[in-house]
Order: structure tokens, then C-alpha cells, then sequence
């Protein structure tokens, strides 16, 4: 890369300075062209003038005068020839000096003719007035070669040799310049793909801002890669852990039960069932994010009513909260008035269930399950009366595998929960926020902030604004506490 960088640098600089001497040189010529022949006709008119009325008594005569001016103005040609009625030149022209048909006619009219050649001869042409009546017009026509615009070749070579020198040298500088931070980069980059997720790309002293930002912005893909490791172990651990308690609870209850080591069977089958529910539940939030991120997980939005959502959700809920020791309240609208709004009943239901369960592992005794509006968009809060959420665990609460060990809790889940609740609320257009802590510097609060919809075709109102009874609209309550609703797959 170095190599091709200075390269091509060195290609564009020399480019630039064929182009640019190219170009000077075009100007240059042009200029000294056109300053010659304004020159050379000031001259030509200055000795036309002095030639004009006097007598030349012989040929021979005015030969030497000619010869004398030549070599007085350093003239290449000067010569007195006839112009004949018929346009055609008497006389002898200065060699390499044109006439073209354009040029006789304007001397024809009196003018002045001057031009130049390709080889830098600049020429003259100026009609005189005779010392006596003659059947022609006398044309003095003076020539002389420019000198040409560029001397000092071997010296332009030189400096441009010189320019070219130094322009290596910075090339090569800044080829290093920019090659070694990008070498570092596709090197640690190279290194985290091999596993070492811990390399990381220096930054050096007044290094470029480009530059630089790119290897900011590897190291903290690094440092966002060993913190996905770091959580997918905390993960794992987390599930085990909730695999083995309940598993270990089943297999030691049935063992006692094959045994006859127990008498309570009926408590023994009860607990067995309560652990088998507690698996059913973990792999069915592990199926659903595997659904999600396959974009296999099927939604079925329309107008909900939310407060019945809600209220069905609560009272699914209040069993497990009454035997936590929990107080389960709501604060929702009239039953007879809908709360309309754009979602999937089952998804919704199940992001309820799984903000009080997760509510109810931090409260202390009690949970609120609230409706409300924010910017005209209907919501639904759960909070508690918990310890809360610290100030820098609240932005990261909804990713996957976050659980909290510096907040008490009656059991440690796997981070699945919350992870679910905004993925589902961001594939019904739903907005989920947290917020902590509550009045008296305690408590946590979920919100969900809803589309709102128009009522479903075929819905009427009672004559005092109540909806009728068949008009009810009644949605599954899954099998318990978190239960999800049903799962669809394409």
C-alpha cells in the first residue's frame, strides 16, 4: 500500500508539472509573440514614415539604405515590393514572409498587416506613399524571429528534478503516515478474529482525526465484543443455574416419591409441577429470542384493547403475587370504556406477564399495574416499590443477560425477561422506557408507550356510550403467571 500511495502521488506531481509547464509555456509564448509584433509594427510604422516622400534616386540607392536600417533595427528581412493593381507582389519578400490573400486585401485599403509564423517570425507589412505618381503600391515588409520563450532547459530539468526528489520524500512520509495506523488496524483486527479480543489498536500523539477515530472506534468494537463474552458467560452461568435448582428439585421429589421416602405425595407431584413450569417457562423466552433474531417470530396486529389486556394480565398475575406476599393493584379505566390501541393481544399480554413477573422479584409489597398517555399515545406502566435500579444499570436493564447482583432480589433470573419485553415492543411500533427511582428516592417503573387505534369494524355502542356484552372483546390468558400467549412461526 505504501508503495502504491507514493507512486501515485508521484505520478499526479509529475502531471501537474507537464501540465502546469505546458501551459506557461503557451502563455509565455503567446505574450512574446504578441509583444514582438506590437513592437515590430511601431518600428515598420516609424520607418515607413521616413521612407515616405523622399526621392531614392537609383534602385541601388535605396538597396543600401534598406541594408542600413537591417542592420540598425537587427531586422532578419526588410524589403520594398510592389503591390500591382491586380493584387499580385513585385519584388522580393523577406524569406519565410507570408501574403495571404486577406493580408493583400486589407494593404489594398491602406492598413497595416502584421502576423507570425510557426517558427516565431514575426513580419510586418505597411503600405508608403511614393516619392512620385507610380502604377503600384510600394510595401516596406520588415521580418524579424522571436527568441524563443524557454532558455535554460538543462536548469528547468534540474529544478524539476529537484521538485520531483523532495516530492518522493514527503510522498514516502506520509504513505508511512497513513499505511501504519491502517497496518495496526487490519492487525488487531485480525487478532480479534483469531480470538484475542483483548488487542487493541494504538492511538499515537497527533495522530489524524480520521485516523484516529478509526482506532477508537476497533477498540471499543473490542470492548463491546468482550462485553457480549463476558455476558454470554454470565449467561450461561445463569441458566445453569436455573436448569439445575429445578431440575435438581424434580429428580430429588421424584426419587423420594419412587422411594417411598415421602408421605406428602400430593406436595411432592405439586412441587415437581411448579419446577417443570419453571423449565417450561426459561426454554419457551430462549425459543421466543431465537425467533426474533431469525425474524421468525410471527405478529398479528391490529385495534387491542389495551385496558382488557391489562386487566387480563393482572389477574393472571395476583395468585403468584399473593403468595409472594405482594399486593397487586390496578389503576385502569372503566371496563365498559376500551382503550384501542395498534398491537398483537397475545404479544401484549405477554409483555405484561413478564413486567410483573420481573416486578415482582424487587418489590417489597406491592406493584401497580397503571394506564396513562404520553404525547397524545396511550400507555401502560408497571412499578414497585422496590429498591430500584442504580443510575448506571438503568440504560443497560433491557439487553440481554443483564441481571443485577447489587440489587436484593428473591431469585436471580436469566436476563431474558426485559430482553423479550422490548423486542416484542419494537415490532408493534410500541416505545419501552425505564425510570428510577420513584417519589421517596425507592421503587422502579416500566412504561410502554402504545400506538393508538381506531375501534374494529362492527363495534357499537350501548345507548349510553357502554359497549354490549357481545361485543366483548376476550383475549387468551396463556397458562399462568409469564405465560407468553401463543408462539406462531411461519
Amino acid at each position: 500500500m505504501r508503495r502504491r500511495l507514493t507512486v501515485s502521488i508521484l505520478v499526479l506531481l509529475a502531471a501537474t508539472l507537464v501540465v502546469t509547464t505546458l501551459t506557461s509555456y503557451l502563455l509565455i509564448r503567446r505574450a512574446t509573440v504578441a509583444s514582438a509584433e506590437q513592437q515590430l509594427a511601431q518600428q515598420t510604422r516609424a520607418i515607413g514614415v521616413a521612407l515616405s516622400g523622399r526621392s531614392i534616386s537609383t534602385r541601388a540607392a535605396l538597396v543600401r539604405q534598406l541594408h542600413v536600417i537591417e542592420r540598425a533595427g537587427a531586422f532578419d528581412g526588410i524589403a520594398v515590393v510592389a503591390l500591382e493593381p491586380d493584387g499580385s507582389v513585385s519584388g522580393r519578400l523577406p524569406r519565410g514572409v507570408p501574403l495571404r490573400p486577406e493580408a493583400v486585401q486589407a494593404l489594398e485599403e491602406g492598413r497595416q498587416v502584421t502576423g507570425h509564423t510557426a517558427s516565431l517570425l514575426v513580419y510586418s507589412v505597411l503600405p508608403i506613399t511614393p516619392s512620385r505618381s507610380v502604377p503600384f503600391t510600394p510595401l516596406l515588409v520588415i521580418a524579424r524571429h522571436v527568441r524563443h520563450p524557454i532558455t535554460g532547459f538543462g536548469d528547468f530539468l534540474l529544478v524539476g528534478a529537484l521538485a520531483l526528489f523532495i516530492s518522493a520524500m514527503v510522498a514516502a512520509a506520509l504513505a508511512r503516515r497513513f499505511a501504519l495506523p491502517i497496518r495496526a488496524a487490519v492487525d488487531t483486527t485480525r487478532r480479534m478474529a483469531a480470538g484475542d479480543l483483548d488487542a487493541t489498536v494504538p492511538v499515537r500523539p497527533r495522530e489524524d482525526p480520521e485516523l484516529a477515530q478509526l482506532a477508537t472506534s476497533i477498540n471499543a468494537m473490542g470492548a463491546n465484543l468482550v462485553r457480549a463474552r463476558d455476558q454470554e458467560r454470565q449467561f450461561l452461568l445463569s441458566i445453569s443455574h436455573e436448569l439445575r435448582t429445578p431440575l435438581t428439585s424434580i429428580r430429588g421429589y421424584a426419587d423420594a416419591v419412587v422411594e417411598g421416602a415421602t408421605d406428602d405425595l400430593t406436595g411432592a407431584v405439586s412441587i415437581i409441577g411448579a419446577e417443570a413450569r419453571r423449565l417450561e417457562r426459561l426454554v419457551r423466552d430462549l425459543l421466543d429470542l431465537a425467533r426474533l433474531d431469525a425474524d421468525r417470530f410471527s405478529l398479528s396486529v391490529g385495534p387491542v384493547d389495551a385496558r382488557e389486556v391489562a386487566r387480563q394480565a393482572a389477574d393472571g398475575f395476583r395468585p403468584a403475587a399473593t403468595s409472594l406476599g405482594l399486593t397487586l393493584d390496578t389503576d385502569l379505566g372503566p371496563d365498559v370504556m376500551p382503550l384501542w390501541v395498534e398491537a398483537d393481544p397475545d404479544r401484549l399480554a405477554q409483555i405484561m406477564a413478564n413486567l410483573l413477573e420481573n416486578a415482582s422479584a424487587f418489590a417489597r409489597s406491592r406493584i401497580v399495574l397503571a394506564e396513562g398517555a404520553a404525547s397524545g399515545h396511550p400507555t401502560l406502566t408497571v412499578s414497585d416499590d422496590g429498591p430500584g435500579i442504580p443510575a448506571d444499570e438503568l440504560p443497560r436493564i433491557f439487553e440481554r443477560h443483564v441481571t443485577s447482583d447489587r440489587v436484593p432480589r428473591r431469585s436471580t433470573g436469566s436476563g431474558l425477561g426485559l430482553a423479550i419485553v422490548v423486542e416484542l415492543a419494537t415490532a408493534m411500533g410500541a416505545d419501552v422506557r425505564a425510570e428510577s427511582p420513584l417519589e421517596g428516592g425507592r421503587g422502579a417503573r416500566v412504561t410502554v408507550t402504545l400506538r393508538p387505534a381506531t375501534p374494529p369494524a362492527g363495534y357499537d355502542l350501548g345507548p349510553d356510550g357502554d359497549r354490549s356484552a357481545g361485543d366483548r372483546h376476550t383475549l387468551p390468558t396463556g397458562d399462568g403467571p409469564g405465560a407468553p400467549g401463543r408462539v406462531a412461526t411461519p
